[in-house]
């Protein structure tokens, strides 16, 4: 939150941005069609990015990129979010009192909109590397598939052409010993995947949550704030009361940003609600297993109806 809970040219700088003031904003979009953000060379490059590199990579190398495009427009969002925020300001610094104060706070809330969307695309960025660890391994592992493969057709391209060529025993042994190297690199792609899957995720969704749930908080303390404003109606040559709302709206902020500064996840208001569980012994059970848990049932019901007393 902004030290002095103001949107406008009084609003005391932090100790940071003393010492690090930002960098001034561009204050024009490049309109070259053919470089530069939205250009097609970037297109182009965007739509090729899967393309290239070990085949086995390629699939995830082309999700890494769109979601690089995806943190591209997050960034764009909170660019234009925190200049959305001081221009609200700046309209209602010479409205009303009420209005004033009000539009000035409001400015502030949707400013820590702007930053809550900024440390989102930090915590989307550990996602994305998180991925990038999974495609380094499968495109470690492609050497070691086109290896084996190669000396596969090596021995059936000898085999058609020089059925009798003592290269084919040779061959079979160094095509053993790929196997087994290629075996060992296929389970350790198999185990790490499905570990950084769900890792890159987790990190994904409580983003998400934390992200919606703060929202929701700052949502909550703006329609407080508007409660404030005096919409009664007034007729011609009326004055309405004089506002003293000063106290209450900046009350309101600094308990909107003590309760985001309180939230954890652990203390998240929205859970999930299942209509059936599984967890891992549901998922992995054995065909028997349900075979004789059926077994179990029906042995059941037969008791209960040899117990039943004749009519």
């Amino acid at each position: 939150m902004n030290r002095t809970y103001s949107m406008r040219s009084n609003r005391v700088p932090t100790q940071a941005e003393i010492q690090n003031p930002p960098p001034p904003r561009a204050t024009a979009v490049s309109k070259n069609k053919f470089f530069g953000g939205g250009s097609l060379s970037t297109h182009l490059r965007s739509k090729t990015a899967g393309a290239v590199g070990p085949e086995l990579a390629r699939k995830l190398n082309s999700l890494i990129k769109l979601e690089r495009g995806v943190e591209k427009s997050w960034e764009l969002v909170v660019n234009e979010k925190r200049d959305a925020a001081s221009q609200l300001s700046v309209w209602g610094e010479s409205a009303d009192d009420d209005i004033s104060d009000i539009s000035d706070k409001l400015g502030v809330l949707i400013y820590e909109l702007a930053e809550l969307d900024d440390q989102f695309i930090d915590k989307y960025d550990q996602y994305r590397l998180t991925l990038k660890s999974i495609r380094n391994l499968e495109a470690s592992v492609q050497p070691s598939r086109d290896r084996k493969q190669k000396i596969a057709d090596q021995i059936a391209h000898l085999r058609y052409k020089s059925p009798e060529s003592t290269k084919i025993a040779v061959l079979e042994q160094e095509l053993v010993r790929a196997e087994a190297e290629s075996l060992v690199a296929e389970a350790q792609l198999s185990n790490i995947t499905r570990e950084k899957l769900k890792a890159g995720f987790f990190y994904l969704f409580d983003a998400y949550k934390e992200l919606a749930e703060k929202n929701a908080l700052i949502a909550g303390y703006g329609k407080a704030l508007l409660e404030l404003l005096d919409v009664n109606p007034v007729v011609p040559g009326e004055q309405r009361p004089q506002y003293d709302g000063y106290d209450a709206s900046r009350q309101i902020i600094m308990d909107c940003e003590q309760a985001l500064d309180a939230w954890t996840l652990d203390s998240a208001v929205v859970q999930p609600t299942l209509s059936m569980h599984y967890g891992p012994e549901d998922v992995y059970a054995s065909d028997g297993e349900y075979e004789e848990e059926g077994e179990e049932e029906e042995g059941e019901e037969e008791e209960a109806n040899e117990e039943e007393p004749e009519q």
